[in-house]
């Protein structure tokens, strides 16, 4: 089944696609970049460092971003180097990463609510302006069924 850009529409996918966004990278000690580059990597499935460079052109240069989604689990080691045929170790989204991408996609098709209580949902603390403005457009998303 070809999938076409009306039937992307009538899902209306992208809908809620910043709140959902704002909360995963909150609650997660991500950045905005860091979970679209998640993102595209699971696309790939097994990368190397050369395709996790390409995946960052079109992101903020932030020089850390490897050692970083490495040592915060992110991504895993798949496969490592082993002598001559074996060039360059081969890496997946790890684990956690793949249950934040899905939850996002259940999301984003309205199958599960954006968390509301202030233990799953550090935005809903509402500590800053920025947090109180996003607890209500939270709210809304979970209110709207057609998602």
């Amino acid at each position: 089944m070809k999938i076409s850009s009306g039937n992307i529409k009538e899902l209306n996918l992208l809908k809620h696609y910043r709140i959902i966004r704002k909360w995963a990278c909150k609650n997660n000690g991500l950045n905005d970049a860091d979970l679209e580059l998640l993102i595209y990597l699971d696309c790939i499935d097994m990368f190397n460092k050369d395709d996790f460079k390409k995946g960052t052109y079109s992101y903020s240069w932030d020089n850390r971003r490897w050692n970083r989604m490495l040592k915060e689990n992110w991504i895993t080691v798949w496969r490592t180097r082993h002598g001559a045929d074996q060039k360059f170790n081969i890496y997946k989204v790890s684990f956690k990463g793949k249950q934040l991408i899905s939850r996002i996609y259940r999301m984003m098709l309205g199958q599960e609510d954006i968390p509301s209580s202030h233990r799953r949902n550090s935005i809903m603390r509402g500590k800053t302006y920025i947090d109180k403005v996003l607890a209500v457009a939270i709210d809304n998303v979970n209110k709207d069924k057609t998602r």
